[in-house]
């Protein structure tokens, strides 16, 4: 059993009610939405996110009904996120099975993914806590302008770390810090704590999305439905390539990053940048930042007594700079 199967197995009653709460509040009345959500559901990933929250309950004194409502409806506003990203992208598969526009269409997909936002608040909202619900407002909107921030980066060709990092501290770091809080909130922790917890959530974030981008230069042995280079397919200028992109000691850089800078690259020159990226060290310096936000995560959640909970959030963060998918 891996460490984080550890993690998993440590909160599985809470982990059970969490998912039965879940299948509860997205039943309806309609035949079709249920069988598309059953379908949805049937594989539900690793829930880093809900377990986050159930951890940073943990971490403050318990896992109550709060923070269970609170679990569920980070992870159905999560799964309206990839739901339409799914529409956008045109994504075939996800988790090695077909997405809802795959099996159904883009109409019905957008639909669905409305339908988990809606339920995602009103789960928010059945905590009676305002906090709570203010943070699943808040989190739907710096998720929407992380994706049009991305967008706009990509289209005037903004090829700077900072940007990229606040691009990704907004699409995907900001969820990571709503999770925590989440649990935080749930226990009425002190607002030090919590804020020092968020830092933690921040950078666990971070570092979730650069192991997300690193996929992006290898051939994908899983099928999950994103080939090697999609990325940059899209116009996105990733972590690997950004650092090769300044790497002027290197002879070819000049002309790399003329090519990165055209409007549509065809596949060739995708593989052209890629082995780049690759040969230039980009790879090896996103794994270092990722170490390196990891460092200092663990600074910040060592003011926390020592406990198994502690120790589950940097097990947390070594399953996620390491995992396989």
């Amino acid at each position: 059993m891996t460490a984080f199967e550890d993690i998993l197995h440590s909160i599985a009653p809470e982990l059970k009610e969490l998912n039965e709460r879940m299948r509860h509040a997205l039943h309806t009345s309609n035949p079709l939405m249920n069988e598309i959500v059953s379908n949805y559901l049937t594989t539900k990933g690793k829930q880093i996110r809900p377990v986050m929250v159930l951890l940073s309950a943990k971490l403050f004194g318990g896992i109550n009904s709060t923070a269970l409502h609170g679990a569920a409806a980070i992870e159905m506003l999560h799964n309206a996120s990839l739901i339409h990203d799914d529409v956008v992208d045109e994504t075939p598969l996800r988790r090695g099975r077909p997405t809802i526009n795959t099996i159904w269409d883009n109409h019905i997909a957008v639909l669905v993914g409305d339908f988990f936002v809606s339920m995602a608040l009103q789960e928010a909202l059945l905590t009676g806590n305002l906090d709570i619900a203010s943070t699943i407002g808040a989190l739907g909107r710096q998720l929407s302008l992380g994706e049009i921030d991305q967008i706009n980066k990509a289209r005037n060709h903004h090829l700077e770390e900072e940007a990229y990092m606040e691009v990704i501290d907004n699409k995907t770091a900001s969820l990571f810090v709503a999770c925590v809080r989440m649990g935080a909130i749930a226990t009425e922790a002190p607002r030090e704590d919590t804020e020092r917890m968020e830092q933690f959530g921040r950078l666990i974030g971070l570092a979730f999305q650069i192991r997300d981008d690193i996929f992006d230069y290898f051939p994908d042995s899983h099928d999950l439905g994103k080939p090697t280079g999609n990325d940059l397919r899209e116009g996105k200028v990733t972590l690997p390539l950004l650092y090769a992109l300044h790497r002027t000691d290197i002879d070819d850089c000049a002309a790399m990053n003329e090519l990165v800078r055209r409007d549509e690259l065809n596949s060739e020159e995708i593989d052209t940048l890629i082995e780049y990226a690759r040969r230039a060290g980009g790879i090896d310096y996103a794994y270092a930042t990722m170490q390196r936000l990891r460092d200092e995560a663990v600074d910040i959640i060592s003011y926390f007594p020592e406990s198994p909970t502690r120790t589950a959030f940097i097990s947390i963060f070594d399953y996620i700079i390491h995992r396989t998918y």
